[in-house]
């Protein structure tokens, strides 16, 4: 299974890199901050089918196609392209996620950046790789000696809002300074220990299920905003569900509580 997560976040990069910086057609999903483009929907078809010709028993639940139950007791959760804002306006900070759950738990994740050509993989209870070396582990440096990352996308929600925009003002006032490409990129940037941390009040299951796995094996934390354990529920019900997370260093985490 670790050798098809592999081959499918190569096989899905070179896809992505055919397409990128060139004239793409946007569709806009659910708000104006999530888009879906052609590239998407090529990505996600050839990791699908991989993972089909291998495991055709298996669930696959993804960001475009939504939830296939097959009653298995294994699921694979895919972004076919996480950051697709930034992959159609031209930015390369844009990649592709997939975890694998068995249950209710990731078991293993990967991440690849295809233009750096960098690949992230992770399993419970073994560690965190980059291009098949050893994370450092993550170090515990203070929010005030920390490049943090926030991240908030558009909502009708008028509480939520002030509330992400409170949180970023303490963290302007008390951390180094602020950053964000909105993106996989934040994350992988605290697996190696470049941001102290990581504040996105929007994600879903496959934005950040195969992140926390790399990030904690790397020493790191992944949590909700309350610094409660994240909860996934394998399940079509989960499609919809928003998982405002903080990731970061443990001293990182705990100092930036939002509710």
């Amino acid at each position: 299974m670790k050798n098809l997560m592999i081959r499918a976040l190569k096989a899905s990069g070179t896809i992505l890199t055919d397409y990128f910086d060139k004239p793409v057609k946007t569709k806009q999903k659910e708000s104006q901050s999530s888009i879906v483009t052609e590239a998407d929907l090529a990505s996600e078809k050839a990791i699908i089918e991989l993972i089909e010709e291998k495991y055709p028993e298996h669930n696959i639940l993804s960001e475009e196609c939504g939830y296939l139950d097959r009653n298995s007791g294994f699921t694979w959760v895919i972004d076919p392209l996480d950051g697709t804002s930034n992959f159609a306006s031209g930015i390369p900070w844009f990649g592709v996620l997939i975890a694998l759950f068995k249950g209710n738990d990731p078991v293993m994740g990967g991440a690849y950046l295809p233009v750096a050509g960098d690949l992230y993989i992770a399993e419970a209870g073994k560690g965190a790789f980059k291009n098949d070396r050893p994370l450092p582990a993550i170090k515990n440096i203070s929010l005030r000696d920390s490049l943090i990352a926030f991240c908030l996308d558009y909502t009708e929600d008028e509480a939520f809002l002030n509330k992400g925009l409170e949180v970023f003002k303490h963290v302007i006032k008390n951390s180094r300074n602020t950053r964000s490409t909105n993106s996989l990129v934040d994350f992988i940037y605290v697996a190696e220990g470049k941001f102290g941390g990581v504040i996105n009040l929007f994600t879903k299951v496959w934005d950040i299920s195969a992140l926390g796995l790399i990030i904690s094996e790397a020493g790191g934390v992944m949590t909700d905003v309350n610094g409660k354990q994240i909860s996934y529920n394998m399940g079509s019900g989960i499609l919809s569900g928003n998982f405002p997370v903080i990731a970061g260093n443990k001293a990182v985490a705990e100092s930036v509580r939002i509710f």
